[in-house]
């Protein structure tokens, strides 16, 4: 098996030893960045090979958060983002631009590699999944329908039956506006006599359960038409 290999980004050279050689002792490979501008060539040069990246927020010539957007604009890559910056609105800013987790310096070693392992686990769940040919992907967003399971951001959404059936719908024909009407015909069935306002409250419930925690709107209305699955413009 191949060891995982982490981008590591850290302007800190005495912290970014001590981590470098942490995580080579625990079986990673690691790349390693001391700037901003430098982590987005070598995550350019090396995207297929890396599996996650550890950032530091305070780093020359391109900051955290914005090496965190670019990256993410083309890849779903797991982030931790790394910084002394510990208040809430800091953290809920790190999320927002893409990170995955967040650890607050100083920090301890062990709890920095337990929150590699989960996402390392996670990741490879969902390799799992899309490697049976079962899966639908769109975005950060994954379906298994011989399962019957959803994943957004990693993180498993439970769905009631209408709710999986509904998406499953939405995600077999992304970015395709899918009418009212046909929704409720293939989803409850040509014998439903419902009306379509079933659709928008099923709808509603779904949104409720992938927006969560501020994730983007996947699920956009087009007025007096239907819904499309489609990412919400930055």
């Amino acid at each position: 098996m191949e060891k995982p290999v982490i981008l590591l980004v850290e302007d800190e050279e005495s912290l970014a030893s001590f981590i470098q050689e942490e995580l080579q002792f625990e079986d990673y490979q690691v790349i390693y960045a001391k700037d901003g501008a430098e982590a987005l060539d070598l995550f350019a040069a090396h995207e297929q090979e890396i599996d996650l990246i550890l950032l530091d927020w305070m780093l020359p010539k391109v900051d955290g958060l914005t090496v965190g957007r670019r990256i993410r604009r083309h890849s779903f890559v797991p982030i931790i983002m790394m910084t002394a910056r510990d208040q809430i609105s800091d953290k809920v800013s790190g999320l927002d631009a893409g990170a995955d987790d967040y650890i607050t310096k100083p920090f301890e070693i062990e709890e920095l590699l337990a929150r590699i392992r989960v996402i390392l686990r996670r990741e490879e769940r969902i390799t799992q999944l899309k490697e049976t040919g079962l899966t639908y992907q769109y975005a950060d967003l994954f379906l298994d329908v011989a399962k019957r399971q959803v994943l957004r951001e990693q993180t498993e959404i439970f769905l009631t039956k209408k709710e999986f059936d509904l998406l499953y719908e939405l995600i077999k024909r992304p970015e395709e506006v899918i009418s009212r009407d046909d929704l409720l015909n293939t989803v409850w069935g040509y014998d439903y006599f419902g009306q379509t306002n079933t659709v928008d409250v099923y709808v509603r419930a779904l949104r409720n359960k992938l927006d969560e925690d501020g994730r983007p709107r996947l699920i956009q209305t087009v007025r007096g038409v239907g819904y499309v699955l489609r990412q919400e413009n930055e």
